[in-house]
This record gives structure tokens, C-alpha cells and sequence, in this order.
């Protein structure tokens, strides 16, 4: 009979084992993705893990970048535009209310409260007409002001949940001392409550930066000059009328979802702590 501590060991051997099969079933699709990306297709054409022959070369992502009717360079220059201000704006703004709903009583708080989760259950499509008509209205439709603005104001629900969520967790002992110190409530907010909620908004940052990034949809409804595509507008039109270069497809892919990726192994320690919840004890 096993004792309690080869049953730890096998459990956790177990766990390990579950977690690097998940990995590796989620991470295949990328594995061919990139392999057709930087092989030519008659090596690839039998199956990417094939390897008869292996020549890789950097020529898709040289066209892809430089492509002669929607260069992926301008297009990440565009997104990038966008995607900054929609993940910075929401995140201060959610903040500021997440904390004034974790810390503050006022009325209609709880049904106010309430109304921002419930508009969480939206689906995209739902709003899509009735966003073009605001827009149109407005006067933002095909500008970068529109489509920031709609990305912010759209992040606000899910992000306040979140931050609230996170700050209930956090103990007041630090704030009642700077408030017993004489700092006011800006102060306090500034100066002990956002570096507490440090590890949450990186989290946020991480996670909306990438929708914002990845978003077609939208961006498809909002912005229609090709000089103004961003670059998941722009990897579609690679494909050609008579011909579907898989190579150069695949090449814009990767270059898309490499700034995500690349923002998610930079914030990895911090998401992991934001998801888990506040760790400070009273």
C-alpha cells in the first residue's frame, strides 16, 4: 500500500502529465500553422510534420510584411493605434469605479451595480447594427477614434466585475491608515490602492490588449478605408481571387499573433497572480 507521500507524488505526476497533454493539443494547431509559414508547400503538402526535405525560409514573412496591397507593417502601426489607448482608457476608468463600488456606499449601488454585469451577456453580434447607426451619428464611423471609443466603453462591465471582485479581497487596513494620516481619497487611490491592484490590471492589460488586437468583427463594421485596415483586417485580403497562397497566410498569422503572445510571456508571472486573487492578509 502507498503511503501518503508516494500518493502526493503520483497525484501530482498525474496533474503534470494532464496539464503537458492539454498544452500540447492546444499548441499543435500553431505548431502547423508555423511550420506552413516558413516551408514551401510542396514540403508541407503531404503534412507539415513531415520532414523529408526541410528548407525553411523567411520569404512569406518578407511578403507579407512588405505586401504590395496590405502590408502588415502598416496594418500593425494601425492596430496598434487603436489597441493601446482602448486598453489604457477602460483600465483607469474601470479602476476608478471598481473602487468606488468595493469602498463606497451610495444609491442604487447594488442595481447600478447589477446593470454593468448584465450587460456583460450581450453578444457582439446583438449591438453591431445599432453600434454603426451611434457611429454614424457621431461621425466617427471609419476613424480610430470610434472604434477606440467603442472598444472602451465595451471593456468597462467586464472590468469593473473583475477589479471589484479583486478589491474585495484586499484588506482596508492600509487605506484607513493613510486616511487616519490625513490623505485624501484621490490619494489613497493613487497611491495605495492602484499599486495593490497592480497584479489584477496587468492581468486586464494583458487579456483586453489581446481582444482589442484580435478583434475582426468590429473592426470590419467601423473601419473600411484599406489605407486604415488593421492588421486583422489585413490577412484576409492576402488571399487571392483564384489562388490561396497558404504560406503567406500562415506567415501573417504568426506576425498577428506574435505581439499578444509576446505581451503574455512578458506579463505571465502577474496575469497568474491577478486571475488567483489578491494574497495580502490583514
Amino acid at each position: 500500500m502507498l503511503g501518503p507521500k508516494a500518493t502526493r507524488i503520483i497525484i501530482r505526476a498525474l496533474i503534470h502529465l494532464i496539464a503537458i497533454t492539454a498544452a500540447f493539443i492546444w499548441i499543435l494547431p500553431y505548431m502547423g500553422v508555423f511550420m506552413a509559414s516558413i516551408r514551401p508547400l510542396k514540403e508541407i503538402i503531404k503534412g507539415w510534420w513531415n520532414f523529408e526535405e526541410f528548407n525553411p525560409t523567411l520569404e512569406n514573412f518578407i511578403e507579407a510584411w512588405n505586401h504590395p496591397t496590405v502590408p502588415l507593417s502598416k496594418g500593425m502601426v494601425n492596430s496598434l493605434i487603436v489597441a493601446v489607448p482602448a486598453t489604457f482608457i477602460p483600465l483607469l476608468v474601470g479602476a476608478l469605479a471598481a473602487y468606488a463600488f468595493s469602498r463606497f456606499e451610495f444609491p442604487v449601488k447594488d442595481l447600478l451595480f447589477l446593470t454593468i454585469v448584465l450587460l456583460m451577456a450581450l453578444p457582439p453580434q446583438a449591438i453591431g447594427i445599432p453600434l454603426f447607426s451611434l457611429m454614424v451619428r457621431l461621425g466617427l464611423v471609419d476613424k480610430f477614434p470610434g472604434l477606440i471609443l467603442f472598444h472602451s466603453a465595451n471593456a468597462l462591465p467586464w472590468i469593473i466585475l473583475f477589479l471589484r471582485n479583486y478589491l474585495e479581497t484586499v484588506p482596508k487596513d492600509f487605506e484607513d491608515v493613510a486616511r487616519v494620516d490625513g490623505a485624501s481619497e484621490m490619494q489613497i487611490f493613487i497611491k495605495v490602492v492602484l499599486p495593490i491592484m497592480g497584479p489584477a490590471l496587468l492581468s486586464i492589460l494583458a487579456l483586453q490588449f489581446t481582444w482589442v488586437w484580435n478583434d475582426f468583427f468590429f473592426a470590419l463594421i467601423l473601419i473600411y478605408s484599406p489605407e486604415k485596415y488593421l492588421i486583422s483586417q489585413r490577412v484576409p485580403f492576402m488571399k487571392g481571387e483564384y489562388h490561396v497562397p497558404w504560406g503567406l497566410l500562415c506567415a501573417g498569422s504568426v506576425i498577428m499573433t506574435s505581439v499578444p503572445v509576446l505581451l503574455y510571456v512578458i506579463l505571465q508571472k502577474y496575469f497568474i497572480r491577478g486571475i488567483v486573487g489578491g494574497t495580502i492578509r490583514g
